[in-house]
């Protein structure tokens, strides 16, 4: 994590006029990196100049300042699109000081100030920017309550405005889901928020003073100019407000005042979503592959042609919903879409034709458009209209709620179109300062400029001609530069021949520059004419800018229909290509899955190579848990996988990899699987593996679906298997919901627990063995398997023959005299065995019973999970030691 902090001030001993500038704007933007704009160039100084070097790679060079040494780096100013992404995404909150006066006309130093602050999460550059990713700027309060925070989202590139509010596991779900490049919070929070949310995120803290209702609930109201937050449906969110409030505020300070474009806030209801922990976000690879080189299910799934669908899709698949009718309705379009492809084709041809509206109405909205991204916003927008004549053509056709929906929403936006097409001509610069923007017959006295600018130049082309023609110097020419203007040049060798009424500009060294009266006239009249042309271009420009900008609501409203068309249409079309299948969902507890594939791995085989489906049947009547045992390769982990994959792809409105797949709507997916993640902050494998199990265990519902893959693996095998067989019975046992759970291991002892409990079935991934070998059938069967072949495995990965052979014999000893019935009765007598040991120290007379005693005094056995049982368990066990 790094948090942004202020750097220390320079020495005013001796300072310049121009040190002083520097150091009182310095001030007041502590912690951000500020460039300088002196002359052409952004400096940088003392500590800012030091990092510029090291993420840029420029040239770190000293001065002498005052009697001291101070370091400096600079860059040419045109390079400034080059060199502010590489500062941003290391970090660095860039504070740009530009010249706010004309250096020529300055008197005394120049007036300079900061006339944006890039931060990670606040940033219209395009360069900064993925066209593919929200650009998201959290803010995070903790609220009044115990364990009660509120949480806020803005993409200021965009305007989407999020605000919600819960307990920490929830906020850490969003922080997770939407990976915001920045986060606020406040400073005395800094130690908590660590330990509750991780160091992944670039962060910036603000003081106590911004975190508090009525300032947040003030500056909402202010910005939306409305007299309540009722309208928005955040009113009872007093802790979402604080956060969304903060959002505000630090806009605000980081000179972002102009926020037309921002219209809404969104309530994120954490009701409407299928919850998904920051575990089962990585394990399940949703959007982000655990390994380089990994492929993650976005990559296979995205097929939107627009940015705003790639976001929305990303967006989607970390949401995925729980009401039925919405789902239903994505996979209608979805269904008709797969089914008429010249509508798919035809929607997804002029699809591709339209830029990045969410952004470039953005800019609109803020002022920071230019002439060419104004004409791509006008060459997007006239694809509405055809999209709109589609969607009534097909509606014509066949009855559709959401093709009348979307149809209807769609606005032409025809005046703008009409205003952009009659002034904006089809090539124009990038910058409106330039001239060339506006097409001839708009302005009556543009034209009669630009006739003077442009037909004056033809005139000086027959002074030159004239001027050849009276003096015979063939080599002259008329030329001009910024400094002498227009001139007339001859080589040296003619300038014996040059006429007595010009005058002698400049002498080179091979030639010799003149001026002459009428030339002197013409050029007045030209430079004057483009000095004009360049004030009532950039006004139309400006004009047309704030035409666009009463269209900005109706132009984000087409933004959004469009982009949900583009991932309806991505996934119809991956339907098609994949051979996906309509899931039927329903408000049952039972999963249906019949010939299920993982969408990733089956994409990933060898040509020709098919992939083995298997059935998954779950309810919380007869198959409540599954346990799968098979050899390490067999295939376990990709089963579980796939079937949380089909789950969360059904209900974000996909069609799924499978023949079948009847879904009861699932409320919580949770995975288990790995430990990776918390490995590098010192905590072991053992417990990372409990501390996720034990976040599973207390946070589940009658609608969860669980996978556990090889619990208890991080410890000795008998803990292992105790471990294992005590959350499995607790699984089935619990009273107030019975959560679908497929549960892999290698602990073939846990296939007993069937025997006794009723919604547990044992199946197993099959395997053939000829010989010596081992053919992995990846298919999964009913019954438990009694072998894990985990010698055939190492033999297959190249283990020497020595050491397999050796491995083979000792593993034939311990079978011989620590059978698997041995094992099972240990298991079963180990409770009794407990209790025994329990009462023996108690009743003892030790001192140590008197701890025991008090520990046990503060346990509420009501209260306590599987998991923190056995950890206190742990903790009597070392008092006894």
């Amino acid at each position: 994590m790094k948090t942004a902090t202020a750097a220390k001030p320079q020495s005013k001993k001796n300072e310049t006029p121009l040190n002083r500038q520097y150091n009182q704007i310095k001030a007041k933007y502590p912690g951000a990196l500020l460039l300088f704009r002196v002359g052409d160039f952004y400096e940088t100084f003392g500590e800012d100049a030091v990092k510029a070097s090291k993420i840029l790679g420029i040239t770190l060079t000293k001065r002498n300042n005052g009697g001291s040494n101070e370091e400096l780096a600079g860059f040419p100013h045109h390079s400034l699109d080059t060199h502010l992404p590489k500062l941003v995404r290391a970090g660095e909150r860039v504070a740009i000081c530009d010249q706010l006066e004309d250096p020529a006309l300055a008197k005394g130093i120049v007036r300079r100030g900061v006339t944006e602050l890039v931060t990670p999460g606040v940033s219209f550059n395009d360069n900064v920017l993925d066209t593919r990713r929200n650009n998201y700027l959290a803010a995070v309060h903790f609220g009044k309550g115990e364990d009660q925070f509120g949480v806020s989202f803005l993409d200021i590139s965009t305007g989407e405005f999020l605000a919600s509010q819960g307990n920490s596991a929830y906020v850490d779900k969003l922080l997770q889901s939407f990976n915001p490049s920045e986060v606020l919070y406040c400073k005395r929070n800094r130690a908590e928020f660590g330990v509750l949310f991780g160091d992944k995120f670039h962060t910036y803290t603000l003081e106590d003073w911004a975190f508090t209702y009525d300032f947040g609930y003030n500056f909402l109201k202010q910005h939306f100019q409305t007299t309540s937050l009722k309208g928005f449906g955040i009113e009872g969110l007093p802790d979402g407000i604080v956060s969304a409030g903060v959002i505000l505020h630090y806009l605000n300070e980081t000179e972002h005042k102009d926020l037309q474009h921002i219209t809404r806030v969104t309530r994120l209801e954490e009701d409407r979503y299928v919850w998904l922990d920051r575990f089962t976000i990585r394990n399940l690879e949703l959007t982000a592959a655990q390994q380089e080189g990994g492929v993650p299910l976005i990559q296979i799934l995205d097929q939107t042609v627009t940015p705003m669908g790639a976001r929305l899709l990303r967006k989607w698949l970390s949401l995925p919903l729980k009401e039925k009718a919405l789902i239903d309705e994505r996979l209608n379009m979805v269904e008709l879409l797969a089914g008429d492809i010249d509508l798919a084709d035809t929607l997804v041809n002029h699809l591709r034709q339209i830029g990045d509206l969410e952004r470039l109405v953005s800019k609109v909205a803020v002022r920071r458009i230019n002439p060419r991204e104004l004409l791509q916003l006008k060459r997007s927008l006239q694809h509405v209209l055809p999209i709109k004549e589609l969607l009534i053509t097909a509606l014509s056709q066949q009855e559709s709620p959401s093709l009348k929906k979307y149809a209807d929403q769609l606005n032409p936006v025809t005046f703008l179109l009409d205003r952009i097409e009659a002034e904006l001509r089809e090539d124009p610069p990038t910058l409106s300062n330039q001239g060339g923007m506006i097409k001839s017959g708009i302005n009556p006295e543009l034209d009669e400029l630009t006739a003077i600018a442009y037909t004056g130049k033809d005139y000086l082309l027959q002074l030159q001609e004239r001027e050849v023609e009276r003096t015979g110097i063939s080599s002259l020419k008329v030329a001009y530069n910024k400094v002498f203007g227009y001139y007339l040049e001859v080589t040296h060798a003619h300038k014996n021949r040059v006429p007595d009424d010009w005058i002698r500009k400049q002498t080179l060294v091979n030639a010799e520059r003149y001026i002459t009266p009428e030339l002197k006239e013409y050029e007045d009249k030209i430079l004057n004419a483009e000095e004009q042309i360049f004030q009532i271009e950039a006004r139309m420009f400006n004009e047309m800018v704030i035409s666009a900008g009463e269209y900005v609501g109706a132009i984000q409203q087409n933004a959004r229909v469009l982009s949900v068309l583009d991932v309806l249409a991505s996934f119809a079309r991956i339907a098609v290509k994949n051979k996906y299948v309509r899931p039927q969902i329903n408000e049952s507890k039972a999963l249906t899955i019949k010939d299920g594939r993982h969408p990733v791995i089956e994409q990933q085989l060898p040509p020709g190579e098919p992939y083995i489906p298997n059935d998954i049947f779950l309810d919380d009547e007869t198959q409540q848990i599954i346990i799968i045992t098979g050899p390490n390769m067999a295939g376990k982990s990709a089963l579980l996988r796939q079937t949380a994959l089909i789950v969360l792809m059904a209900q974000a409105g996909s069609f799924v990899p499978a023949t079948l797949a009847e879904i009861g709507i699932v409320d919580k997916i949770f995975t288990r699987v790995g430990a990776s993640d918390n490995l590098s902050r010192g905590e072991s494998t053992f417990m990372v593996e409990m501390t996720e199990t034990a976040s599973i265990l207390n946070n589940l519902s009658e609608r969860s679906l669980v996978l556990m893959d090889e619990i208890g693996r991080g410890t000795s095998t008998y803990d292992g298997v105790s471990i294992a067989w005590a959350i499995t019975e607790y699984l089935h046992n619990k009273t107030d919901c019975r959560p679908k759970t497929l549960f892999a291991t290698h602990y073939h002892e846990l296939n007993d627990l069937a025997s006794d409990n009723q919604r547990i079935k044992n199946f197993n991934v099959a395997v053939k063995e000829l010989g010596n070998k081992v053919i992995f059938l990846r298919k999964l069967k009913e019954g438990g398997s009694e072998h894990s072949f985990g010698i055939h495995v190492a033999q297959m990965a190249g283990m020497p023959a020595q050491i397999v052979n050796r491995a083979t014999e000792i593993l034939k000893q311990l079978e011989s005299s620590h059978g698997r019935e041995n094992n099972k009765e240990r298991i079963r007598e180990a409770v009794p065995q407990e209790r025994e040991l329990a009462l023996r120290i108690i009743e003892s007379g030790d001192p140590k019973s008197e701890a025991i005693k008090e520990k046990l005094r503060t346990i509420d056995v009501n209260r306590l999970t599987p998991i923190e049982a056995l950890l206190k368990l742990n903790e009597l066990l070392k008092l006894v030691e």
